[in-house]
């Protein structure tokens, strides 16, 4: 992607949690976050865990839908946490529930091992033109 800091990789968020991005497309982007080291003090997965599964796959989908002279910024996220993960892997699904030319809404499905939903997200992102140089 256009501007993006390779030198930074290493020290992004979604590296540090374990998240791996499976499978890159406009209309599905696909990760998995480990729940081991991703827990909060009841031994279930940590909600903003969910929170940034979700939106690193929603703002992966917001800037392959914003355009090469564009950029895609999360504007807001929306989590319902169904039911708890203790162990494995979750899997996020963003989907488009909208694209357009200043704004973009994905949907995230999470799923623990079992395929169970564990919890439903949204993320709308702000398009806007790539600064230049950037």
């Amino acid at each position: 992607m256009p501007g993006l800091r390779t030198d930074l990789l290493d020290q992004t968020l979604p590296v540090r949690m374990g998240i791996e991005i499976t499978e890159w497309d406009p209309k599905r982007v696909v990760g998995t976050m480990p729940v081991a080291g991703n827990l909060q003090p009841y031994g279930l997965l940590h909600g903003g865990a969910n929170a940034t599964l979700a939106e690193t796959l929603g703002s992966i989908a917001g800037a392959l839908n914003a355009g090469e002279d564009n950029v895609a910024l999360g504007l807001e996220l929306s989590c319902t946490h169904h039911r708890a993960a203790r162990s494995g892997l979750v899997t996020g699904v963003a989907t488009p529930l909208h694209v357009g030319s200043s704004t973009s809404t994905f949907e995230i499905v999470i799923t623990d091992d079992e395929g169970r939903r564990t919890c439903t997200a949204r993320l709308t992102c702000i398009v806007r033109r790539r600064p230049p140089g950037a």
